[in-house]
Formats: structure tokens, sequence, C-alpha cells
């Protein structure tokens, strides 16, 4: 049957005109490098990533939102920093709970529930902010209420993904999912510091409210996604988040793709010196215009790999591209430590971006992939929790190894043992390098 088509279309292309021919040759070409789409022709997935989508941008609403209003009360960056700090212990706990429930019971329920507390936590904070309130407990109170729904909502999300599209079309979703989420990171805090001179601190909160109303909608006509027929009834407590750890301890190629995601993040993520940087090392080009770009390169990389995922997501060598990134994200790092003109240090903070969505990619495909149906919402809780607390860890020691050290030697140095780490790693335990779809 195969080759009767295939034959059918050798024919037709054949029968091509010249004038056609090379058009359609420049489609085919352009579908191979360009955003791999494949997965928005599935109505589920459609419906799914379009809700994440309105989610990307309303949640930075609210993330500009509570540090300026913290701000605006205190007159102090280092509550500010306290308020991150207490949305952080929730957000852990709750997503491994979170992935535990996920793997319990259906999936769309667990995600209208937390969708809506979601969008019930926004709006108690534009409440407290139209009457008034100017009360620095009550914000924290209320980001770590988000910040557990969150917890919450997030492994149900990713975990839903492989039952909404097949094994080979598994990047191709995570890639789409992750440049909405880098783009959110892009236009929301824009989008929030060209509102707030127009409607004021409040309606951000409400925004991304009404949003969030959007992403409700889209989640209720998802499909049930109940526990597979096979998949043994289970409470979700300590004995199942526990059964979780012991799955990853037991399969080489999870623990591996959780590790990788670690070395690059802890030991490479050098975003608590871009001030330092912005103000020694780049001055002469502005410090606010250093800062900006700093903080924007990596993100704007990671959405150029994105755009371009067609070129890498039909990739089957899984663990290879895991490590190969990994690498390239290292070496980046290591030129940006290096660098002393600011375009080119953005080229590399670039480059770095790009090469932490392959690394995504490919480590969101292999959990979904390597992981029975019955773990994968464990596993997602597992993956939250390590994507939220890396950069973190990373600030406290990249910002002690700036102090110490200076802060371009600390970056240097760090991405150096990034590449160090991960190619010894990729040597010492074949699994990572084996594995392939």
């Amino acid at each position: 049957m195969y080759r009767a088509c295939r034959k059918r279309v050798d024919t037709e292309s054949s029968t091509e005109s010249p004038d056609d021919a090379p058009a359609h040759r420049k489609r085919r070409g352009r579908r191979r490098w360009a955003m791999d789409t494949r997965p928005l022709r599935r109505p589920a997935y459609r419906r799914l990533w379009s809700s994440t989508v309105v989610t990307a941008v309303g949640s930075q609403l609210t993330a500009v939102a509570v540090p300026k209003q913290i701000y605006d009360i205190t007159g102090s960056s280092a509550w500010v920093g306290a308020a991150s700090l207490a949305g952080l212990l929730p957000l852990i706990v709750f997503a491994l709970w979170g992935g535990a429930v996920a793997d319990a019971m259906d999936r769309r329920k667990l995600l209208l529930i937390t969708n809506v507390g979601i969008a019930v936590t926004s709006l108690l904070f534009w409440a407290q902010a139209v009457t008034g309130t100017e009360s620095v407990a009550v914000l924290m109170l209320l980001l770590a209420l988000q910040q557990a729904f969150w917890g919450l909502n997030a492994p149900a999300r990713s975990a839903s993904v492989a039952r909404l599209v097949p094994e080979d079309e598994l990047p191709a979703a995570n890639a789409l999912g992750s440049t909405v989420m880098q783009s959110g990171q892009i236009v929301g805090p824009l989008l929030a510091g060209a509102l707030i001179p127009v409607v004021g601190l409040a309606e951000l909160y409400l925004v991304d409210a009404l949003a969030l109303c959007v992403t409700v909608w889209a989640v209720h006509r998802l499909p049930a996604l109940p526990p597979l027929a096979s998949t043994a009834p289970r409470r979700a407590g300590v004995k199942e988040i526990a059964a979780g750890f012991r799955y990853i301890a037991g399969h080489t190629v999870l623990l591996l793709s959780f590790l990788a995601d670690i070395v690059a993040m802890v030991l490479g993520m050098p975003r608590a010196l871009f001030p330092q940087l912005a103000a020694e090392t780049y001055a002469p080009w502005g410090e606010g215009l250093a800062l900006g770009l700093l903080f924007a390169a990596v993100p704007v990389g990671a959405v150029a790999g994105g755009l371009f995922s067609g070129t890498f997501s039909r990739a089957r060598r899984h663990g290879w591209m895991v490590i190969g990134s990994v690498v390239v994200w290292g070496a980046a790092v290591t030129g940006f430590g290096l660098s002393d003109s600011l375009w080119l240090a953005v080229a590399f903070l670039a480059v770095a971006g790009t090469a932490d969505m392959v690394s995504m990619v490919f480590r969101g495909a292999i959990l979904l992939s390597a992981a029975t149906d019955e773990m994968r919402g464990r596993m997602q809780g597992v993956f939250t929790v390590v994507v939220a607390g890396g950069p973190r860890l990373a600030d406290v020691l990249h910002g002690g190894a700036g102090s110490a050290f200076g802060a371009r030697e600390a970056v240097a140095g760090g991405g150096l043992l990034v590449v160090v780490v991960m190619l010894a790693l990729a040597a010492a335990v074949p699994a990572l390098r084996r594995y392939r779809v």
C-alpha cells in the first residue's frame, strides 16, 4: 500500500510543470526548518496549547505587578526578594504533591480546578489593590496561594500532552509550548510596562483574571483524561510521591535528564550577575540598556529556537540532543563571561537561550516517552521543582562567586564547569547517549 501511494506521488511529481516545481520544493524546504506545527492539527492539543498562549502573557502581568506593588509599599528590594522566596516553598511542595494527584485523578478535572483557583487568586490580588490594603503580608499570602495552585496545575498540564499527541510529535509539542512560555516572558513584562501608566497597577491583576477565564473555557473543552484502565486506583499521598522518586532512581535515563538540567542551571545560569555586569563591564553602553538586553537575550534566543524548531524536532536521538544542547549552553555562557562587547555578550546569551530551548524540548520528550502514564504526573512534578529551583540556587551560587572572584570570572567558570560536568556524565553513564525513539 505504501509503495503504491509512493509511486503515485512520484508519478504526480514527474508531471509537475517546471514553474510549479521550485515553489513546491521551496515549501517543503521551509517546513524542514520552520516551527513544527504538526501537533496543532490535533484539536485537543490545540485547545491546551491555546490556553497556554493566554496564560503565558497573563501570568507575566501578575509577575510584574506583585513585585512592583511590594516595592511601592516598602521601598525595599529586600522585601521583593523575600516575596519571591515566599512563593518558592508552596510551589515545590504542591508541585510534588500535584504530580501524584495528576496520576490519581482525571487530569482535565485537575486542570479545571487549579485554573479556577489561579483565576480567583488573581481576583483577590485585584481586590486588595483596589481597596488600598497596602499589606505586604497579604500580598505574600496571596502569592503563596497562587504558587500552590500553579504547582498543582503544571504537572497535570505537562503530563496531559502525551495523551493528546503521538510519541513522535512530543518534541514538536514541547517546542510549541516552550516557545509560547518564553514569548510570554518577553511580551508580558513589556505589556505590563505599557499598561501600568495607562490603566494602573490593579487592573493588571484583573486582566490576568479575565484571561484565565479563556483558559478555563479551553480546558473545559478537552476530552476526559482519567488514569488508564490498566492503572490501579491510588491515593495521592507521601507514599506515592516517594514512589515517584524511587521510579526516577530506578530509571537512569530519567535521572540523567534531571541531572542535565541541574548541571546547566545551577552551574551555568548567570542572571544574578547581570546587574553587576551592566554596572561595571558594560557601563559604556548605558547601564539601563545593558541590563535590559542581558535579561532579554536568553528568552529571545529561546523563542528563536522555537520558531525554527523544525530543524531539530524530528531528531530521534533524544539523549544526544540533550547532551549536545547542554554543552552548547555551557560554551555559550563561557563566551558571554569572556566578552568585553555588550553586543557580543548578548549574542552569546541568545545562543545559550536557543540551546536551552533544545534541551528543554528533548528533556520534556524523554520524561513523557520514557515514563509510563501512571508516573508521568509525578515526573512532571519533579520537573517543575527542578526548573523552578535550579535558577534560584544558581542566583545564590553565582552571587557568592561573583563577590569572591569577580562577575566575569564567575560566569566563565560556571559555563566551563557545565561543559566539563556534562561531558563527564555522558562518558560515565552511557544510558543517556543511547536513548532514542
